[in-house]
């Protein structure tokens, strides 16, 4: 079991777990390694900060960068900052999406820190906003206050159970306009508006739409190629790069193993790597039993910071539903070749400037998937400087 000090010795890259030499089946993918975290949650660290911030670090950010430093002051607090070695400049321009996946993780920090008796005093952007891009300025300083009386979270039971699922869903299970209702309930002022759709033809045009943003991406020669360097094939290479998108699995290890998926393969149109990971997405996005969106009315980082926040609060409690759900962002991105499909859908669902779509989602049943990969906290802790 990881502890306060040896987080604190560690540090980063050191506490890294590097794979054995040793022999193996090729088509082995074990990534309990980079599971791992998932098991530490809720563990003792010595430290409330750091056993509340065992639960931030499972929190979901764009490619599963993980993009959030943590910096430990005196012993109540710390401040949060962006790696900036973690940024996404094609399929993310102005690093909204980052920002969003702060949020996230604040809202999951406050959520555990209240299971600890702790309540959280948040200041977002202490020194400023930045713009039009992050850059080293703190995202956020976050004080602990000892608070018997702080309310638990029901949302937090769900905390490790909360899954993007990426695989298609069940088409005889309707998700019905109460328990749609429901997840939206779980918003509180502030954390952005919750619209849905579960009738066929909203249902059929936004899914006619998001196959051609998505496929718009693929056509895009950045954004594309930016999401292929950070995909991760087969064991080794995630348990190695706990991050990015991962595919595993023995039939991914069989491909990887022929030459057939490899990251060459996957920016190649025509090549069987190419079309199996569009045939695969499309196919995800077809089998969607109904829509939902989060928006803010406007779009300051805090906007972001406090979607984020949503965004985390409506994948809990659709966890806690049984509700499985991927997020679609291709069409709210902001490279040039997405601008059509972003403005068509803005436009389908009724939001005009300044408000703006934060969250894009395909909802569904589905058996939920093993959590995804993450780096252990001592890898996000830094020292002061």
């Amino acid at each position: 079991m990881l502890t306060r000090r040896s987080i604190l010795m560690t540090g980063g890259a050191g506490a890294v777990l590097i794979a054995g030499a040793g022999a193996y089946n090729v088509l082995h993918s074990d990534l309990r390694r980079a599971r791992q975290p998932w098991r530490e949650a809720g563990g003792s660290f010595g430290d409330a900060r750091l056993d509340a911030l065992s639960y931030a670090v499972l929190a979901p950010s764009p490619h599963n960068m993980q993009p959030w430093l943590i910096r430990l002051d005196d012993d109540d607090a710390l401040t949060l900052y962006c790696d900036q070695e973690r940024l996404l400049p094609n399929t993310d321009p102005p690093n909204r999406q980052i920002v969003i996946g702060f949020g996230a993780f604040l809202e999951l920090l406050r959520q555990a820190a209240a299971q600890y008796g702790r309540r959280l005093e948040i200041t977002p952007f202490p020194e400023g906003e930045a713009y039009p891009n992050l850059d080293a300025r703190p995202i956020s300083r976050v004080v602990f206050v000892d608070d018997a009386a702080v309310e638990r979270d029901p949302l937090f039971g769900a905390a490790l159970e909360r899954r993007t699922v990426r695989t298609p869903f069940d088409q005889d299970r309707p998700v019905t306009a109460e328990t749609l209702n429901k997840i939206g309930a779980a918003l509180r002022p502030g954390d952005g508006a919750f619209a849905w759709a579960n009738d066929a033809a909203a249902i059929g045009a936004l899914k006619e739409l998001c196959k051609k943003g998505w496929l718009a991406e693929t056509a895009a020669a950045a954004p594309h190629g930016e999401s292929v360097a950070l995909t991760r094939i087969g064991e080794q290479e995630i348990n190695a790069n706990p991050d990015g998108i991962s595919l595993s699995g023995p039939f991914m290890e069989a491909m990887r193993v022929a030459g057939v998926l490899t990251r060459e393969t996957m920016k190649e149109p025509g090549s069987q790597a190419f079309q199996g990971g569009v045939d695969f997405y499309n196919k995800a996005i077809d089998s969607a039993m109904a829509f939902g969106w989060l928006s803010t009315e406007e779009n300051a980082r805090r906007d972001q910071l406090r979607a984020g926040a949503g965004w985390m609060r409506l994948t809990l409690a659709a966890a806690r539903e049984g509700v499985a759900v991927q997020p679609l962002s291709q069409v709210l991105q902001e490279f040039p070749e997405m601008a059509g499909f972003y403005d068509a859908f803005h436009d389908f669902v009724g939001l005009r400037a300044l408000a703006r779509a934060q969250g894009l989602f395909r909802l569904g049943y589905a058996r939920f998937p093993d959590p995804s990969p993450r780096w252990p906290l001592s890898t996000r802790i830094i020292e002061a400087s």
